[in-house]
């Protein structure tokens, strides 16, 4: 009867010792992560849970790491597949929830924004700078890079599509060039689709050219369709469109920030002073407002206009109006 007693107390004792141990280990589980701040802890691409949960705890993010790796052993189902890349810890965490956000796909992006009315090379330029974009296109032309997006044929002006677009360490400015690309397909076949049907355009590519003259012609909103009118209405009159941004573009590195009149006369495949009808490309990146001022333009009769100085125009229907406009606003100035 007393060995019954001894071991109904050891019994007793084992499962009390058992049920403070398991409180204390959920305790720890539970508790917050010794961090005041939002830290950035990064994953390593191949980096086991173990060497992880060890890697915390050696960075004082964690007090220990003995209980994450007892739930290792204990319940595997319940420890994620650590995901490599950044993640932002957060003050109040418990180990459990800043184990769980190493194992989703909550890592931290970065934005990178493509303004409206950029250029190909300005682009590049951007993506050549930006933090933690992986480089590959570096040391490519511009003809490999469309090679490498599979458009060997395809001249990149144009072509992408300006927006802020978000990426994690490891992403490359491939994903992002692929993604804006992909984003203009998507953008300039929406406008196409809802074109007028007068247009003095014939494919969806010529949508994309007037697109970035009315792009790189005003940024006013109210203005981009009158624009695209006045676009309209000259090609359809067989006038030229003579458009300024089209002669700075021929320039290309020759531009030296004025136009002079030679520079007017100066022949170019660009140069819509000199030729007749859209240039062979687009010149710049339209956005949304610009494609869709492209394939409906206002109604109206005006041929002419010129820039006020106040990033809004003048529109003119005759020659004679336009060069009054043009003495007043630029001659005079």
């Amino acid at each position: 009867m007393r060995v019954l007693k001894v071991l109904l107390v050891i019994v007793v004792v084992g499962a009390a010792l058992a049920f403070a141990g398991f409180t204390y280990w959920q305790s720890r589980l539970a508790a917050p992560i010794t961090i005041d701040e939002s830290t950035l802890y990064e994953v390593p691409r191949g980096a086991s849970f173990n060497r992880v949960v060890s890697d915390l705890a050696e960075h004082d993010i964690l007090a220990e790491d003995w209980s994450l790796r007892l739930l290792a052993k204990l319940s595997p189902d319940s420890v994620p597949q650590l995901r490599a890349g950044e993640f932002m810890l957060e003050p109040g965490m418990s180990a459990q929830e800043a184990i769980a956000l190493l194992g989703s796909d909550k890592v931290v992006t970065y934005p990178l924004t493509i303004p409206e009315g950029w250029t190909f090379d300005q682009m590049r330029e951007l993506l050549a700078s930006a933090p933690k974009l992986t480089q590959r296109t570096e040391q490519m032309s511009d003809a490999e890079v469309m090679a490498e997006l599979g458009h060997p044929d395809q001249h990149p002006e144009g072509r992408f599509f300006p927006d802020t677009y978000r990426y994690h360490k490891g992403s490359s400015d491939l994903d992002i060039l692929r993604q804006a690309y992909e984003r203009m397909v998507s953008e300039l076949d929406a406008a196409w689709k809802a074109r007028r049907e007068d247009l003095p355009l014939d494919s969806p590519y010529e949508a994309l050219i007037m697109a970035s003259l009315i792009e790189r012609e005003t940024g006013a909103d109210g203005e981009r369709r009158e624009i695209g009118g006045v676009f309209k209405r000259r090609l359809q009159k067989g006038m030229r469109l003579q458009t300024d941004p089209t002669v700075i573009y021929g320039l290309g590195e020759d531009y030296d920030g004025n136009i002079t009149r030679a520079d007017l006369r100066r022949s170019t495949p660009y140069n819509t002073y000199v030729i007749a009808g859209l240039p062979p490309t687009p010149i710049a990146m339209p956005g949304r407002a610009a494609l869709e001022a492209a394939v409906d333009p206002a109604e109206g009769d005006t041929l002419y206009f010129v820039a006020k100085g106040d990033g809004t125009h003048h529109f003119s229907r005759s020659l004679k109006e336009h060069n009054a406009a043009v003495r007043r606003y630029i001659l005079n100035r």
